[in-house]
């Protein structure tokens, strides 16, 4: 993939992920999903996420966890909690282990939906979304960063992102690899609580954005802004 289209991911994931919190909380009867530009899946329901970035590649396992944002916000949020932080009305889906045990758990779920002493708790969604929208909210939840390391850094992510913009308006004495060094850093040191092994951080968005273009700071302090609102 074009390094231009990559980036156009990084900075629509995380405009996706804040433009459909407005719908979050409305009607669970599911919502199709746009699955463009994922591996088409055949045959039998799988039991273990094949978009992971080690069977697929990261740009591939990005393109899902830009789809499965949009697809669990549609559908998912409004009882699992918006960015998988559960309110206590459904399971908190972060928790869920990034292996096949916990692929299998969450497939059947989703396939089947949930009934208790005759009410539906969940509808269930397969036959209407499909395994390409399915593993890919699953790529999304299972990415998700721990608030509480999110938190830790987020003092200086407002004041990397303040640099950035800056540096957008005038680069002249941006150190364009320091920037990117910390910030892949710090991304590096948020975990997922599923045991993914990378979280979809904005720490991880903004760094991946930088290639010394006033552009590129400008796009990686937009992240860090969307990112940082939405955690608050």
């Amino acid at each position: 993939m074009k390094s231009t289209t990559r980036k156009q991911f990084l900075l629509a994931g995380a405009l996706t992920a804040i433009a459909t919190l407005a719908v979050a909380h409305g009607d669970v009867a599911p919502q199709a999903v746009d699955t463009t530009g994922l591996p088409a899946i055949e045959g039998e329901w799988l039991t273990e996420n094949p978009y992971r970035a080690d069977k697929v590649g990261e740009e591939t396992w990005l393109r899902a966890v830009e789809i499965g944002a949009s697809g669990y916000n549609q559908n998912c949020a409004r009882c699992h909690g918006l960015e998988g932080v559960s309110g206590g009305l459904a399971p908190d889906l972060r928790f869920l282990e990034a292996e096949e045990y916990g692929d299998e758990w969450y497939v059947e779920r989703f396939v089947e939906g949930y009934t208790q002493n005759g009410i539906t708790k969940m509808p269930a969604f397969g036959e209407l979304l499909g395994q390409e929208a399915a593993w890919a909210i699953r790529t999304y939840i299972e990415a998700r960063p721990d608030d509480v390391a999110m938190e830790e850094v987020a003092d200086e992510l407002k004041a990397m992102r303040d640099q950035l913009a800056g540096y957008a308006a005038d680069a002249n004495g941006a150190d364009a690899d320091g920037i990117k060094n910390r910030l892949t850093e710090i991304a590096n040191d948020i975990p997922t609580l599923s045991g993914a092994p990378v979280a979809d951080s904005v720490a991880y968005r903004a760094a991946n954005l930088i290639d010394g273009s006033q552009g590129s700071y400008k796009s990686a302090s937009e992240v860090l802004t969307i990112g940082l609102s939405a955690a608050n």
